[in-house]
């Protein structure tokens, strides 16, 4: 990295079910969480890294906010911009644009849905790239199963290997008192006899859908000698993306997180070999197998054999996701920057029964789109 800069500051607003608050109000309680957690004000902030729904998403915010930045970013790339994000922040921290940046998103999901704001994952009338698909009944949760289905073709995967990887953040998740699935303990046999959604995935294969938000604050390492929490250092950072619409995706079980995570290892001046924790986006438990080929933390087709036996869950060779991930902690939409608290928190040893030997360092990688765009951070104890 051409600049040393420090992750200060990360807090979470309420998540789950939160029905008396709107996104907003989540964005606000979770940038002040941040901040408090950094030891800094609002008026320590000069930079804005956010995105949502609304096209003028960051001028709304920063309104609501009190927040008048002289850089803004609202690059959008689903799930995985909040490692964008962090690459984008070094830079911008680098040449000098800003100094203290600020990475904030909520959601409303559930309540949405609830209050039916929301009617589903396609727009009554796909446009652009999305409609060519769409006439086919192709879903969201159906693009991700044709993934599963490829690498089973390929390599011989199988549901219950799937299975494994719900069930061990299922594990993590009942060490986590704030997971909305904390208290539901699931096995292997449940996740494989739970309803189908897309064949082959089933209703526990694939992630919840919660409110809440999430914000990191991101500075100098020179500046975070000065603040109230242990400064967690970026060390190395990798983006990439690869397609939009599934057939235009060349290989349908390599993802582009080989690329991105190669940029990141190069950065950071780290290996595979090296990493003992990781926090991966899991939207589907398809998603972190493949991530994990990907990544080279397993080779290609063996991420099946790789998971079994707990492999992920807690006492596993790799620990990976360990507040209970998207699929059994919360997902309120683009949760790319739960990823990265997460991270920051295990680093620290702030995570309790939770806590693992990460080895000082934490790979974080999130994958936003459908399969499509991956932003890799590796971070480390400064």
């Amino acid at each position: 990295m051409p600049q040393r800069i420090a992750i200060v500051g990360v807090g979470e607003s309420a998540f789950g079910e939160v029905p008396d608050k709107n996104v907003w109000q989540l964005h606000a309680d979770a940038a002040h969480a941040a901040l408090d957690d950094a030891g800094l004000g609002k008026q320590d902030v000069d930079g804005i890294f956010s995105a949502g729904v609304d096209m003028m998403h960051p001028l709304v915010l920063c309104e609501y906010l009190g927040l008048h930045p002289r850089y803004t970013d609202s690059t959008m790339t689903g799930g995985s911009v909040w490692e964008y994000y962090v690459e984008h922040a070094a830079g911008a921290i680098g040449t000098g644009l800003c100094e203290t940046a600020l990475l904030v998103y909520a959601s409303t999901a559930r309540s949405d849905v609830k209050k039916r704001l929301r009617t589903g994952d396609l727009p009554p009338l796909p446009r652009g790239p999305s409609q060519f698909e769409a006439a086919y009944g192709l879903t969201l949760i159906g693009k991700y199963a044709m993934a599963a289905r490829r690498h089973m073709h390929e390599f011989g995967t199988t549901s219950e290997q799937l299975a494994e990887i719900s069930v061990a953040m299922n594990r993590w998740a009942q060490k986590n008192p704030r997971a909305f699935n904390h208290g539901k303990p699931i096995t292997v046999e449940q996740v494989i006899s739970s309803r189908m959604i897309a064949d082959p995935l089933h209703h526990l294969d694939c992630c919840l859908r919660t409110d809440g938000g999430g914000a990191v604050v991101i500075t100098t390492e020179e500046r975070a000698r000065d603040l109230k929490k242990k400064p967690i250092a970026v060390l190395g950072t990798g983006t990439a993306n690869s397609h939009f619409t599934m057939s235009q995706w060349d290989d349908w079980t390599d993802m582009i997180a080989r690329e991105s995570g190669a940029r990141a290892y190069a950065r950071a001046g780290v290996k595979p070999a090296d990493i003992r924790f990781a926090m991966i986006y899991d939207s589907f438990t398809i998603t972190v197998l493949l991530t994990l080929e990907a990544l080279g933390l397993c080779n290609k087709g063996e991420g099946g054999a790789f998971v079994s036996g707990g492999a992920l869950g807690p006492g596993g060779r790799l620990p990976i996701n360990t507040d209970g991930g998207a699929l059994h902690s919360n997902q309120p939409g683009m949760r790319g920057i739960f990823l990265l608290i997460e991270a920051v928190r295990q680093l620290r040893g702030e995570c309790g029964d939770r806590q693992v030997d990460t080895g000082g360092l934490a790979l974080v990688n999130g994958t936003g789109g459908y399969l499509s765009a991956c932003g890799t951070v590796i971070l480390g104890q400064a």
